[in-house]
């Protein structure tokens, strides 16, 4: 057997195994949903719902505009919304506490998850729309430079809507489904976003050109269709 076809035969079982994973996860997810719904948890049905819907994004994509994601970047969508909906699930093994009350760093890290998704779509959206409109070439330097400032400045909305919605929570006296845990834990929060958009600025590029290609195939379709 050749070297390429060996390199191939690998890349359909990593493949394979990947979507095996990707699964997985979301059948986790439905079973978290299911124990929200069980147990009468707000929080947990709307974010287990929603991350749910999140992970099916791509196959919505793909059937109803022929956008098609490698299957890593479906299983880097998916593995940040287990994170965030195994993260409000009460556990008997922490107390009945929930992974974001219980372990200091959970938050950042699905901070550092989300805001690495944040800095993939504008990346994505970025290249789509310099490849589509003539004229326009963007700069490694200020592509990194924009990513970092569009991760951070979606962190800084994030964390105004956690603290909106806790508040309107707190007033109404209905559940929380956001949860804001302080200054200190507010500043942390837009360290791990920024790390999240440097990780995608720097490594990140490479696993994103097709889709962003994709997009760009789509905008100029849709160009001459006018």
């Amino acid at each position: 057997m050749s070297t390429k076809n060996t390199n191939q035969s690998r890349h359909h079982r990593t493949e394979r195994w990947e979507r095996r994973l990707v699964r997985a996860l979301q059948a986790v997810i439905v079973l978290i949903l299911g124990l929200g719904l069980w147990y009468g948890n707000v929080g947990v049905v709307v974010n287990a719902g929603v991350g749910l819907l999140v992970t099916l994004a791509p196959t919505y994509l793909e059937r109803n505009y022929r956008i098609t994601m490698n299957v890593g970047l479906v299983l880097w969508i998916t593995t940040a919304m287990f994170l965030h909906a195994l993260g409000t699930l009460p556990l008997p093994g922490l107390e009945f506490l929930s992974p974001y009350q219980a372990i200091w760093w959970w938050d950042h890290l699905t901070h550092l998850f989300s805001a690495s998704l944040v800095a993939g779509a504008a990346y994505a959206t970025l290249r789509a729309v310099e490849k589509h409109v003539d004229g326009v070439r963007l700069t490694p330097t200020f592509t990194f430079v924009c990513l970092l400032l569009f991760t951070m400045a979606f962190g800084v909305v994030w964390e105004l809507l956690e603290f909106a919605i806790g508040e309107a929570a707190r007033l109404f006296g209905t559940a929380q489904v956001l949860t804001q845990f302080g200054l200190d834990d507010t500043v942390f929060d837009l360290m791990y976003d920024t790390a999240g958009g440097l990780v995608v600025a720097l490594f990140g590029t490479a696993y994103l050109t097709g889709l962003s290609e994709q997009l760009a195939a789509r905008l100029d379709a849709r160009s001459a269709n006018r």
